[in-house]
């Protein structure tokens, strides 16, 4: 993903700036847009926070960890005269008002154009309470742009959500509400649309016709680690499913869109996710999978079971692995299954699509008994980003027997040094007003709806967890989805 420069002026506040996101992802993006020319000296960051800081302690907070996080630090000290700190108390409206005063005279000091980007790096119970404030306060009154980024979760069902997005619209419009989805921040996941729609070879094929079954794999080697408070409330199947996977699954799936614009892009993602075929309570169990980990070897080295975890509840129903059959009943793809899957404790960290095509209609090169290998395209999305497309070709000098054969393309480190962190790339294109890759509400809207019929059949149906062993592939149910359709997961 290259960032073509565009200097553009803007205060940028970032509340919850004393947390990990901010230390960990988003002064080392902000910091590298601007060693890299992308924000010039026409910028200023005030970090929020509740902390008794002043300007001098928080950016000696924010360089250390700059530094922790970046290799190259060059430019680091004029970047920081760039960063101040207020303390700021979310529901006493006097800090508002402060804020503002303060918004003011660096918009004055630094040339800001009255550009104003909030980002709401913090608890999501304080989001309503943050964007009527700045409303409240005039925040958000001024002769320039004002954008909002939150982070998810936006609700933890439909009507949270729903509620949750009627309060922020009192004060923000929906173009200028940025919901970022960091998985949508990545190179390879953006890679999707290039591929389908800049190669003859691929769009006509992409249908039911050629196409038997696409497969979304996201795992993780890791645990909960030390958000078991927040992940026993939410689980694998609202903190992966009802985002990062279906906004992957409606990139593959969608519509070509009649341009590159952000609006045409993302109604034809609606598109695509209003027509995931509703499951209904009855039906769960033939197309969700579920799975809770046990103890056992990540990598060499012995781990608990998710119920031992800290903050978790010891009899715990949350899903740490779910898998699911999604069917999408459009024209298009009347009949394929999409098959996602994402756990914790997993095998081997990865994130991938595998592209499986229908068989040749007639096998001339084994017995009537026997298949040829799949043709298969791969898009590896991390950690080895790349593409592969799997054929079949002729294996002796003399003879007609197949083998099959990888053609693959794989980013060089080169390559690798020319990416940006899917944060950086994120922020810098709300700062562009290219709102293409963050979550509209009606991709919200039509996720939730899918996925809260399967939450709340789980949470009268308790299943008997643990039911895979931490450093597998997940639960064997899992592969009995596919079986069932005689396919199977792809593990290469």
């Amino acid at each position: 993903m290259d960032i073509e420069k565009q200097n553009i002026p803007c205060l940028i506040t970032i509340f919850g700036a004393t947390g990990d996101l901010s230390h960990r992802k988003l002064f080392p993006s902000l910091f590298h847009l601007f060693q890299q020319g992308n924000l010039n000296e026409h910028i200023a960051i005030i970090g929020i926070g509740r902390r008794d800081w002043d300007n001098a302690k928080f950016r000696e907070e924010i360089k250390a960890s700059i530094t922790k996080h970046v290799k190259d630090t060059d430019r680091i000290d004029d970047f920081m005269t760039h960063v101040y700190y207020q303390s700021h108390d979310v529901n006493n409206i006097e800090s508002y008002k402060k804020l503002l005063s303060f918004s003011e005279e660096l918009d004055a000091e630094y040339k800001l154009a009255g550009n104003r980007l909030f980002y709401l790096a913090m608890a999501p119970e304080f989001f309503g309470t943050v964007t009527d404030a700045l409303k409240e306060s005039g925040l958000t009154d001024t002769d320039g742009f004002t954008r909002l980024i939150i982070e998810k979760p936006f609700g933890t069902d439909l009507k949270s959500a729903e509620a949750l997005n009627a309060q922020i619209t009192r004060s923000f419009k929906e173009e200028e509400i940025y919901r970022i989805d960091h998985y949508l921040g990545k190179d390879m996941v953006q890679n999707i649309e290039i591929l389908r729609f800049s190669n003859a070879m691929f769009e006509p094929l992409w249908n039911n016709k050629y196409i038997s079954n696409i497969q979304v794999t996201s795992s993780e080697t890791l645990g909960v680690e030390d958000r078991g408070g927040y992940y026993d409330n939410s689980g694998a199947l609202k903190d992966m499913v009802q985002n990062h996977m279906l906004q992957i699954v409606s990139l593959l799936a969608m519509e070509p869109p009649i341009s590159l614009e952000s609006d045409d892009i993302r109604n034809e993602k609606v598109k695509a996710l209003r027509s995931i075929r509703q499951v209904k309570p009855s039906e769960v169990r033939s197309y969700f999978v579920r799975g809770q980990y046990d103890k056992g070897t990540v990598n060499g080295e012995a781990v608990p079971k998710y119920r031992d975890e800290e903050n978790v509840n010891p009899e715990s129903n949350t899903p740490t692995f779910v898998a699911a059959k999604v069917m999408i009943d459009n024209f298009r793809w009347a009949g394929v299954p999409f098959y996602i899957r994402t756990g914790k404790r997993m095998k081997k960290k990865e994130i991938r699509v595998v592209v499986e095509f229908k068989e040749v209609p007639m096998n001339l090169y084994y017995k009537r008994d026997q298949h040829l290998d799949s043709n298969l395209l791969v898009i590896n999305i991390q950690p080895n980003e790349g593409i592969e497309l799997h054929l079949n070709a002729r294996k002796y000098v003399e003879g007609i027997d197949t083998e099959p054969v990888k053609l693959s393309y794989a980013l060089t480190a080169q390559d690798k040094m020319n990416t940006v962190d899917a944060y950086e790339g994120l922020i810098y294109d709300c700062l562009k007003g290219d709102a293409t890759n963050f979550t509209h509400w009606e991709e919200l809207k039509a996720t939730w709806s899918y996925v809260d019929t399967v939450d709340q059949y789980w949470r009268e149906h308790p299943a008997p967890f643990p039911n895979y062993q931490a450093g597998s592939n997940g639960p064997v149910k899992s592969e009995l989805l596919l079986t069932r359709d005689n396919l199977h997961w792809w593990d290469f």
